[in-house]
This record gives C-alpha cells, structure tokens and sequence, in this order.
C-alpha cells in the first residue's frame, strides 16, 4: 500500500511512520488492487489526531480519531478503517452475481377447500437486478431465454418487470409515477 504520512503541530518521527505504514500493510490482504493511504497525525492542545483516508479498489475509507496519546489514536482509527473495509467487502460479496435467482426457501401454504384441505408451496426467488434501459432488456430476454426479466429502468431508476406475451411480443410493467 502507498502511504504518505504528514505531521501537523508535531515534529515528524520515523518511529510514528513506521509504526503506520507496518500496521496499514496488514490492509493489503482485504484490498485486491493497489491503495493508497493518506495518514495525517495532528497535535491540538492535549488532544492526539490520527486521521486515515485509504482510497482504490472502487472504495474510500475516512477514519479520524483523538485521544491523548498518538500510538492509541492510531490504533484505534485503524480498527475503524479495518471494520469499514470488512463491511464494504462483505456487502460486495453479497451483491454479486448479476442478475441471478436463488430459491431461498420453499414456504408451504395450506389452502382450505370445500373438500380437503390442499397444502401448495411457493418458491420464494431473491432476484439481483441491475440498472439497464428497455432495449437492453429486450436483449437479455432473448439470451437468458426466461418468461420474465426484473430491472431497474437506467432513465427512471424505478424497479420494472419486462415479460414475453403469447402473442411473441412483450410486455412491460412500471410503477405508477
């Protein structure tokens, strides 16, 4: 990780950029691109302040901190730096995968007739979908060859459901605006 290290109200210390950039090297592991970290170590008064902005990988990460010894704020905006980018990673994880649905579960739903009781299930599908216009919806049916595509329309940004007719042209379903 590039790390540039600037001291305000503070005579600059090897041990203090050291003692950053070895504890910003563990990072690297979360960070599948090259990042940059910004550090600045600020003395106000009695109050220490370690800020720490880390920029790359389509991410940016703003920690500050301030308590009365410099090594502390440090390692203490470094945990909140490291919790930022575990949940970042995470929620990128989790969003992956285009437009892919997953059954999640199977919920049986008792119907009550006049003669016994029918017990149905019902697939319950996640659906990740992703910004595009209509054309490009149109394109996607054809590849993906299903009855029905869920998008959020690019021009609106409202969620809408393209499906193909009987007829062999299709439909499309959009919120009331």
């Amino acid at each position: 990780m590039q790390t540039s290290v600037t001291f305000k109200n503070l005579d600059s210390s090897e041990n203090l950029k050291s003692y950053v950039k070895d504890k910003l090297d563990r990072f690297d592991k979360y960070l599948y691109n090259p990042a940059e970290a910004k550090v600045v170590l600020s003395v106000e008064k009695f109050r220490h302040i370690a800020e720490i902005n880390i920029t790359g990988d389509r991410l940016s990460i703003n920690g500050r901190e301030e308590t009365n010894d410099m090594y502390s704020a440090i390692d203490m905006v470094l945990d909140k730096i490291e919790k930022q980018i575990k949940k970042n990673k995470q929620k990128n994880r989790s969003t992956r995968g285009g437009s892919k649905a997953r059954a999640k579960n199977v919920i049986p739903e008792p119907v009550s007739s006049l003669d016994d009781e029918v017990v149905r299930q019902i697939n319950v599908k996640n659906i990740e979908y992703k910004p595009m216009d209509i054309e490009e919806a149109i394109m996607q049916m054809d590849l993906v060859n299903n009855n029905f595509l869920v998008f959020t329309n690019s021009r609106t940004d409202q969620v809408n459901v393209l499906y193909s007719r009987n007829d062999g042209h299709y439909g499309l379903i959009q919120p009331n605006s």
